[in-house]
């Protein structure tokens, strides 16, 4: 069992609004995100918000999604990333982690990190963490097996599992992935950028498309 965990909690003070449920091409930031990582192929997925969220749930209405409160979003992503760990189920063997403010996330990458993980399980070479580095850039999602989950649990603060990647690189797998990082919507002129990518674009969009 592999859940999704979406981290939807922070404050936004960079953009001045509620950035999570701005239009883009139809659709909320927020439900880009969750639209890719439930096409990816994981079993569950759980958005970790704010107490505060009635506009994100709207965002999110008919998606099968589960929310978790972070009471406290003012301490940053690494409590978040905690609430949404101490809430997993015993029965989850991973989770997915992801940005809500990354709606240019590519489904085939998040579906490319849980095939590696679940080939090397049946291969004898399972690693603890699998995660993609987008021409030589870290990025996400990253996904997570359950035996580093205590150490998530612990986290705090404002710099994520970026020390839990790091504290062994033996126990971590790479997905190389030969383009960019899905950007991140911190202000309205990264908004404003993604929406003229979209009405420019020639080929693939510059974030996944999903019929529902």
């Amino acid at each position: 069992m592999i859940t999704a965990q979406l981290l939807a909690a922070g404050s936004a003070h960079r953009f001045g609004a509620p950035k999570l449920v701005q239009e883009l091409a139809g659709r909320a930031i927020v439900r880009w995100v969750a639209d890719a990582l439930l096409a990816s192929g994981v079993d569950r997925l759980h958005v970790v918000v704010p107490p505060d969220h009635a506009d994100i749930a709207r965002a999110l209405a008919g998606a099968p999604a589960s929310f978790l409160v972070n009471p406290h979003p003012q301490r940053g992503i690494g409590s978040s990333i905690a609430v949404g760990v101490a809430a997993l189920d015993r029965d989850t063997d991973a989770v997915l982690i992801a940005l809500a403010d990354e709606p240019a996330l590519d489904t085939a990458v998040a579906a490319n990190i849980l095939e590696t993980f679940r080939r090397s399980r049946t291969t004898g070479a399972a690693r603890a963490i699998v995660a993609p580095r987008y021409r030589g850039t870290p990025g996400h999602p990253v996904l997570f097996d359950h035996s580093v989950f205590a150490e998530l649990r612990a986290l705090d603060g404002d710099r994520g599992a970026r020390a839990v990647i790091e504290r062994d690189p033996s126990r971590v797998a790479i997905v190389e992935v030969d383009a960019p990082p899905p950007g991140d919507v911190d202000t309205p002129e990264d908004l404003a950028r993604l929406r003229r990518a979209r009405q420019n674009m020639s080929g693939h969009p510059p974030f996944p498309t999903r019929d529902t």
